[in-house]
């Protein structure tokens, strides 16, 4: 399991980021205050509070191309 901070600030952003985390197996989630939905959720990603960043948690290690292809939404 490998947990990152990510921001998704524009409708756009949601897309690219559902459309990178799409091509993966394994579970992704997200949490923001008491709610966790799946990363692959377009319409979950909507529920949350976007205006702040948001915690990515990944069944995968860091090391995986996996967080590559989210690089940009990353945020420390």
């Amino acid at each position: 399991m490998a947990t990152v901070n990510i921001s998704l600030t524009t409708i756009d952003d949601v897309k690219k980021f559902v459309n990178a985390v799409s091509k993966y197996d394994f579970e992704i989630d997200l949490t923001s205050g008491r709610y966790v939905i799946d990363a692959k959720s377009i319409m979950g990603i909507f529920s949350l509070d976007l205006s702040k960043p948001i915690k990515l948690t990944a069944g995968t290690d860091e090391k995986s191309p996996f967080f590559e292809d989210i690089k940009p939404f990353i945020v420390e």
